[in-house]
């Protein structure tokens, strides 16, 4: 099928853009007539190769309008298929409006919202049609579409937080690496020529800087370029290997300060998600498999096919957690008063926000580390510049007979 660029009117006459996929210009025509809509102009779309670094999706805030829409419109009691109409012609995402006309299709044509979704698997995980899929073998949609806008609320604000707090310590990394460029590709290159005509012997630390400027000098595009190679290779190779990528996976889980603060994000994203599952209703089973797609290390998730399997024999949730050695004891402890009282939610609930906080205060101590580091980093470069070059002069000054 191809995909189709198309300009068409609603029942109210607003112009609506977007973008279809479709077999030819008729069968794009009759897609758009089922969904309410009247084709105005098209044109076919060629297909890009995708970046190794991914395309740009659908924010989560956008998705925590769109559910926010579908659950106030469902109280409301306005038919499903309205509900999605509406909610496409205002979305100011165009691809959330293309992604939307064809749930509006698909669901039109008989399909129901969860088995729409699960033909975007790239905008709607699993949660998302484990939720939806349980609100409608319940009848209560509501129900599930306020769950994934908590979940949602939450990840937004864990995003949000990791990003303001590497902000600053990503800004003066960038001032740091600018700082060498200038240093030792324009300043030291303009003083190396005067110290190396004073005829005396120069300190060892003033030999270093001068043979890191003519490298840098020689070898810019290399000090430029491998960091870039080197991360493609990387990308290329823990998207191909499955090895490699557990091999990285596990050494970034054990390193001594990011391995806790990975760890710790990946237990509250997974606490959160499994609780939101379970209070909809879904099995045991299907939460670990649903609350697994948000565990993205390869280490964690091979300890999470363990519990999954030693669940499937019949051993407890708390057991099972405990003998993959990866989640820590309070965890494992409170699983287990949650099974025994038969309050598995509100546990569940508390191990998500005790971690929450926890990795608010890691991430807010990583940061608070990071900034002095980078910064006695630029401190020791241009002391050592400083020392290397006014060190020799103030020397040779020393030895002129005034």
């Amino acid at each position: 099928m191809n995909k189709y660029k198309y300009r068409a009117v609603n029942a109210k006459g607003r112009q609506i853009k977007g973008m279809v996929s479709a077999m030819n210009e008729a069968n794009l025509h009759q897609q758009l007539q089922t969904v309410g809509l009247e084709l105005i102009q098209c044109s076919e779309v060629k297909e890009k190769g995708s970046s190794i670094f991914g395309s740009r999706g659908v924010k989560v805030r956008e998705l925590i309008q769109l559910f926010m829409h579908l659950e106030q419109l469902q109280s409301a009691g306005v038919p499903l298929l309205d509900s999605l109409a509406d909610i496409r012609d205002t979305t100011d995402n165009n691809k959330l409006r293309d992604i939307l006309s064809e749930i509006y299709r698909s669901v039109s044509e008989g399909g129901s919202l969860s088995e729409s979704m699960e033909q975007h698997p790239k905008i709607f995980s699993n949660i998302f049609i484990s939720l939806v899929k349980a609100g409608e073998d319940t009848g209560d949609l509501s129900f599930s579409f306020l769950q994934l806008i908590k979940y949602l609320k939450w990840l937004d604000a864990l995003q949000t937080k990791v990003r303001k707090a590497t902000r600053y310590p990503m800004i003066l990394l960038v001032v740091v690496l600018l700082t060498v460029v200038v240093m030792m590709g324009f300043v030291v290159p303009q003083i190396v020529g005067f110290i190396k005509n004073i005829d005396m012997e120069v300190p060892f630390y003033t030999v270093a800087l001068i043979a890191t400027s003519e490298f840098f000098q020689a070898y810019w595009w290399a000090v430029l370029l491998v960091p870039i190679l080197l991360f493609i290779v990387y990308k290329i190779l823990k998207k191909s290997s499955d090895d490699f990528s557990y091999q990285m996976d596990s050494l970034f889980l054990n390193m001594p300060i990011a391995g806790p603060l990975i760890r710790k994000i990946s237990i509250a994203r997974y606490a959160q998600t499994f609780g939101a599952l379970f209070s909809s209703g879904i099995d045991i089973l299907g939460c670990l498999k649903s609350a697994r797609q948000t565990v993205t290390n390869k280490a964690l998730i091979e300890a999470l096919d363990l519990v999954e399997e030693k669940v499937k024999t019949g051993s407890p949730l708390s057991e099972s957690f405990n003998a993959s050695g990866e989640f820590p004891s309070m965890v494992v402890r409170m699983i287990k008063i949650g099974e025994e009282s038969g309050n598995l939610t509100p546990v569940l609930e508390q191990v998500s926000e005790f971690y929450t906080k926890d990795v608010d205060e890691a991430v807010d101590g990583l940061v608070t580390m990071i900034e002095p580091a980078l910064t006695g980093i630029m401190g020791g470069l241009i002391m050592w510049i400083a020392v290397a070059v006014f060190g020799p002069i103030y020397s040779s000054f020393e030895n002129i007979d005034f």
